[in-house]
């Protein structure tokens, strides 16, 4: 009997093969020879998927956009950034949540009900809580859930004090400076990431 017969490669074809995908090849030989021999087939068994869910986050004063401070943060409302977004996230079929509070606990709150919420990753702009809050932080680090952290300003070109942040090494990724379209690029990110 042949090698292709028997259902493996001869040994010319599949040499600098790696083993695994070599096995692979094995398998798919096998298969185009026993095609005809199958009873009918039905679909895999595949597993049930929720879809993705994203959370985004406000922290203090967020509430007060397009009136706060236009020059460093823009004119455009929370309302409007959400509405966006989660137009955004419907098109990506992904369920989002949004939530403002200018209560450090409210926030901490929020962090652990997305656990068990089943939220797969978190966009958060913290505020000025981003230089503050220890707690908030430790609310991020229980949960293990991924989480973006986005600033409209570039808190690196304004006051010392604004340059720290207690979540950006926790964080898979920072986004700042960008105004408003920060917020799109974290949920671009987390859709293509889940």
């Amino acid at each position: 009997m042949s090698p292709e017969r028997a259902g493996t490669l001869p040994e010319q074809k599949s040499s600098g093969v790696p083993r695994e995908k070599r096995s692979i090849l094995d398998n798919f030989v096998h298969l185009r020879q026993t095609r005809g021999m199958s009873k009918k087939r039905r679909k895999p068994d595949l597993p049930s998927r929720t879809a993705t869910k994203i959370l985004v986050l406000h922290g203090p004063n967020l509430n007060m956009l397009g009136s706060r401070e236009p020059t460093i943060y823009g004119r455009e409302s929370l309302e409007s950034i959400n509405a966006r977004l989660t137009s955004a996230a419907k098109g990506g079929g992904v369920a989002l949540e949004v939530f403002q509070s200018n209560q450090e606990g409210a926030l901490i709150e929020r962090v652990h009900a997305a656990k068990v919420g089943r939220v797969s990753w978190i966009i958060v702009n913290p505020g000025g809580l981003t230089h503050t809050s220890v707690a908030l932080r430790d609310a991020f680090a229980s949960v293990d859930i991924p989480f973006i952290e986005v600033h409209l300003s570039n808190i690196y070109a304004r006051e010392p004090f604004r340059r720290h942040s207690y979540f950006s090494d926790l964080a898979v990724g920072t986004i700042c400076g960008l105004g408003t379209r920060g917020y799109d690029l974290a949920l671009q990110f987390a859709m293509q990431s889940s």
